[in-house]
């Protein structure tokens, strides 16, 4: 009978240790030269060992910070009042915002369309990645009136809630409208804020939140990691 390839049997080694909890969901795994010197064996087969879990899904590699037990999705809803940070925190997990840029230009067509605006009026964009437990969850673009919200991006600045800047400029409610839902592949660029392989699966959420009023507050769209949230709809949530 064939030995069992050694990369095979540190994989099989590994993948029990997760299975039965020494590694918990989210968790970082050791260094590829603490788990090298451990199992006795140089960098090459070790790498084909992870490459391997990698592909089954069982672990996942962030650029930079190592190599980690893939998480259970999040669970993320979706109702007439969504807001990131509640969200992720009512399914158990740690929520944060990277702010990668904020900008003023003029409203491409399908904005100007969506936010009630003249064609080429100015609009505040809000662009980041939500993380949850430090994993990202989803790549965001919010659009905005500049002229409804002069002061949108100075509110912005040092922290990374949009519904408490939008707060700060007199806005102390707004609800969803609707959302639209298309199954894409992740481009280099997207894939590369997200921490997936370029053509992963990620879902594009398309949504615009209104006032009491009715009138537009916020055009926004979010690429979320397909592998790592479950999307609930529940469209009477208060």
């Amino acid at each position: 009978m064939p030995r069992e390839a050694l990369w095979s049997a540190i994989a099989a080694t590994l993948r029990a240790e997760i299975a039965d909890g020494a590694y918990a969901p989210g968790a970082r795994l050791p260094t590829e030269a603490e788990l090298s010197a451990r199992f006795g064996v140089n960098r090459h087969t070790l790498r084909r060992a992870l490459a391997d879990l990698a592909q089954a899904g069982v672990i996942v590699s962030r650029r930079g910070s190592g190599v980690f037990v893939a998480a259970r999705p999040t669970d993320y809803r979706l109702g007439r009042r969504v807001r990131f940070h509640q969200t992720v925190s009512d399914s158990g997990r740690t929520p944060s915002r990277r702010i990668t840029r904020l900008e003023t230009r003029p409203a491409q067509s399908v904005e100007a369309t969506a936010l009630e605006i003249a064609p080429g009026a100015l609009v505040h964009v809000v662009e980041g990645v939500s993380l949850a437990d430090g994993m990202p969850l989803g790549a965001f673009r919010s659009v905005f009136a500049a002229a409804r919200f002069p002061e949108l991006l100075t509110a912005m600045e040092g922290q990374s809630s949009v519904t408490a800047a939008l707060r700060s400029c007199g806005l102390m409610d707004y609800t969803r409208r609707d959302t639209r839902l298309t199954a894409k592949l992740a481009d280099p660029v997207l894939a590369l804020a997200l921490q997936v392989k370029p053509g992963a699966p990620v879902l594009r959420s398309v949504a615009l939140n209104i006032d009491a009023a009715g009138v537009p507050v916020e055009f926004g769209t979010t690429w979320f990691a397909g592998d790592r949230v479950t999307l609930t709809v529940s469209p009477d949530q208060p």
